[in-house]
């Protein structure tokens, strides 16, 4: 044991350990130098903004920034934006982010998805309207024709065409709602919405 902590305190034994704490402070001055160079360290590429860029467009802007891109689903029609253009992008314009960070995007459709109709014969217009509301659907004009069952609904049109309930429609589309007046047979008469 005493020549173990001779040695301990012998010159040899302290060279190496110096020689040790060299090389590890040159190895990590080195590995942090590596990683600063590989990373971009302190380098950085503001994200540009994306709105109302078609798709082509937003794939050229990203590539010359050195970006990256994904797209994703798109949930619902926006008017407000071209279709097939971007929409939503994360991160967000203006942010700061590495070179060949990945941009998600989201596209504008190309329309509203369809709804269907429901099952509005037979029911009365205030009914009808609700249950058209509640799908997307809305009643542009209530036409009344002589048939015995007041405010009852007899048929459904969009754009002068004829509809069926289990027909599929673009949301937001704008429905005529055919009802009947109370009355025997006679002249039809057209009123605005009474909504």
């Amino acid at each position: 044991m005493k020549k173990f902590f001779a040695f301990l305190k012998s010159r040899v034994f302290l060279i190496n350990i110096g020689l040790a704490l060299v090389a590890v402070v040159v190895i990590v001055y080195l590995s942090m130098q590596w990683l600063k160079s590989s990373t971009n360290h302190g380098e950085f590429v503001e994200v540009p903004d994306l709105a109302k860029l078609s798709v082509m467009e937003m794939r050229e802007t990203l590539e010359t920034a050195g970006l990256r891109y994904e797209v994703l689903d798109s949930a619902n029609f926006n008017p407000d934006y071209p279709r097939f253009s971007i929409i939503e992008q994360d991160p967000p314009a203006g942010n700061k982010v590495k070179t060949n960070r990945k941009i998600y995007v989201t596209v504008n459709p190309s329309g509203y998805k369809k709804v269907t109709i429901p099952k509005i014969i037979q029911v009365t217009q205030r009914n009808a309207t609700s249950m058209l509301r509640a799908v997307g659907l809305e009643v542009d004009r209530v036409t009344y024709i002589d048939e015995l069952g007041k405010d009852m609904v007899y048929y459904i049109k969009y754009k002068g065409k004829r509809m069926n309930p289990g027909d599929k429609l673009p949301k937001t589309s704008k429905l005529e709602l055919i009802c009947g007046n109370g009355t025997v047979p006679g002249k039809a008469r057209v009123q605005g919405n009474s909504n």
